[in-house]
C-alpha cells in the first residue's frame, strides 16, 4: 500500500498526495533537500510537475538526485539558495489524478477514506475516517455516526477485505478492540 497521504480538499477540488518535505537549501546552485514520503521514489524525476505548500504552488523539478535518505531537488526558475529557500519546511504534493494506478488489490490510502467498515458478521461499525502511520503497521480510525472511534490495526487478521466496488471494508474484531 502506498504511503501517500490525503490532503483536506473540499469536494470537487483536486486531491493532493504528499510525496516529500522540503528541508533547506544545499549548495550554491539552488538545490534543496527533500525528505521522501512515498513508497514510489522512482516516480520522482526531473520534469515532474509538483505542488508546494498549503497553497499548492505549481513547480517543476529541474533535477533530482539521491542524497542520504532523501533527495536533492532543484526547481525550474529557482537557481539560487535564496530563491529556493522560500520553499523551506513545506510539503511537496502531486495531484492524485496524475499518479498511475496501483496493481490490482492495492489501494492508495486516500482511496480508503470514507469507506464503510463492517465486521465479519455484517454489523456496520462506521466509516474509515483516518489512517495513522505508527511504524509497525498502520492503524485505521473508524468513526461511527455517533462520533465514537474504533482503532483497528491494519493487519491481515483484522482487515479481511477491501471492496472498492461496494465501498466497504470488512474487518474481524479482535477481543479488546471494541
Amino acid at each position: 500500500m502506498a504511503t501517500e497521504t490525503r490532503s483536506g480538499s473540499p469536494k470537487g477540488e483536486s486531491i493532493y498526495l504528499a510525496i516529500g518535505f522540503l528541508r533547506r537549501p544545499h549548495g550554491v546552485s539552488g538545490e534543496i533537500i527533500m525528505d521522501l514520503h512515498t513508497d514510489f521514489p522512482e516516480r520522482i524525476k526531473a520534469g515532474r510537475k509538483v505542488y508546494i505548500g498549503e497553497k499548492y504552488e505549481a513547480a517543476t523539478f529541474g533535477s533530482v538526485r539521491v542524497h542520504g535518505d532523501g533527495l536533492l531537488v532543484s526547481l525550474r526558475g529557482y537557481d539560487t539558495p535564496e530563491t529556493v529557500g522560500g520553499f523551506r519546511n513545506q510539503w511537496v504534493y502531486v495531484k492524485a489524478r496524475e499518479v498511475p494506478p496501483l496493481p490490482e488489490g492495492q489501494h492508495y490510502k486516500y482511496e480508503l477514506i470514507d469507506l464503510d467498515v463492517v465486521d465479519d458478521n455484517g454489523t456496520t461499525l462506521g466509516k474509515l475516517a483516518e489512517i495513522l502511520e505508527t511504524g509497525a503497521n498502520d492503524v485505521y480510525v473508524v468513526r461511527s455516526e455517533a462520533g465514537e472511534e474504533i482503532l483497528l490495526p491494519a493487519i491481515p487478521s483484522v482487515i479481511l477485505n477491501v471492496d472498492m466496488q461496494a465501498h466497504k471494508i470488512t474487518v474481524h474484531l479482535i477481543d479488546g478492540l471494541v
